[in-house]
């Protein structure tokens, strides 16, 4: 079998995606399952994190599924495996990674930004029942969503299969379908970014408010506050970049506009991928705690 260079090329760089993003989410996992045994209970926010590492490793096992179906075996990806099963659960793990890395932007927000209103007090004093319900809400809604996207792509009735067998019928409703699906996942992905947007926002202003304070009172120097600021902004403006760029990609490929197994089809599979595994090498990069667990994982292996 002769591959083009632009199909090694998405071997090469989709092997590499799939094996950093095996590593860092199998490793956020691992860690905070480790933290579980040995304390029996978990903080909010590594609950949140196992979450995210189990949503990310997900993802990343659908998309490294349909791209080696999809080089080495096209016939059977299109005939067995891309239908309303593989759909659902792309579907799934893409909208709930996604909430999931929201959530963790409203941690951020939360935990670190400096407000004083009473609501907002009032929602951090409560924040371990609001993570909960965060993250039970993005369980629904992923399912909601993914659930739509197969009626929406897939109907059964059988009034349908049989006004199939006319092909200008056909040609009408499958550009309506299309058409449909990617307003609803438009309208689906764009809600927590509204969110994240203004979650960001909220910690840019925190610490815009918090060098002030200290250019006046502390000649400027930073502090602990100042590094919790800027470690966070790292992760959620990061978070930010992926986002877009795995919702631009997603979308242009749900238009169906690339041909199947095209240079431009492979490129849009890649820049989805390095969204799962790139935003949480940022947050392991972020956490001194991770980098230490990290770094002392390697250096077992060294020794052995």
């Amino acid at each position: 079998m002769a591959f083009s260079f632009s199909t090694i090329l998405h071997i090469i760089v989709m092997s590499a995606e799939f094996f950093t993003g095996i590593t860092v989410n199998g490793f956020l996992i691992i860690v905070n399952c480790y933290e579980l045994i040995k304390h029996r209970k978990l903080m909010p926010i590594q609950i949140l994190l196992m979450c995210i590492g189990m949503s990310r490793l997900g993802l990343q096992m659908v998309l490294m599924v349909q791209s080696f179906f999809s080089v080495f075996f096209p016939l059977f990806y299109v005939e067995k495996l891309h239908g309303a099963v593989m759909m659902f659960l792309w579907m799934f793990f893409s909208s709930i990674s996604l909430w999931f890395a929201t959530c963790l932007s409203v941690f951020y927000c939360l935990k670190i930004s400096g407000f004083t209103q009473s609501c907002f007090l009032w929602l951090r004093f409560r924040m371990p029942k609001l993570i909960s319900w965060l993250l039970l809400g993005s369980l629904l809604a992923s399912v909601s969503i993914a659930s739509l996207c197969i009626e929406v792509d897939y109907p059964k009735t059988e009034e349908e299969d049989a006004l199939r067998n006319t092909t200008l019928y056909f040609a009408h409703r499958t550009k309506i379908k299309k058409i449909s699906e990617v307003l609803l996942v438009n309208l689906a992905l764009l809600f927590p970014l509204a969110i994240f947007v203004m979650c960001t926002s909220m910690l840019l202003i925190s610490l815009y408010k918090h060098n002030r304070r200290m250019q006046h009172g502390s000649h400027g120097f930073r502090n602990a506050s100042t590094e919790a600021h800027i470690n966070a902004l790292k992760t959620v403006i990061t978070f930010f970049c992926f986002f877009i760029s795995y919702f631009a990609a997603f979308m242009t490929n749900m238009t169906f506009s690339s041909p199947y197994r095209s240079h431009q089809f492979f490129m849009l599979k890649d820049i989805m991928a390095a969204y799962p595994s790139g935003h949480s090498v940022i947050i392991i990069l972020s956490n001194s705690k991770f980098r230490q667990s990290f770094r002392r994982i390697f250096c077992l292996k060294k020794k052995l």
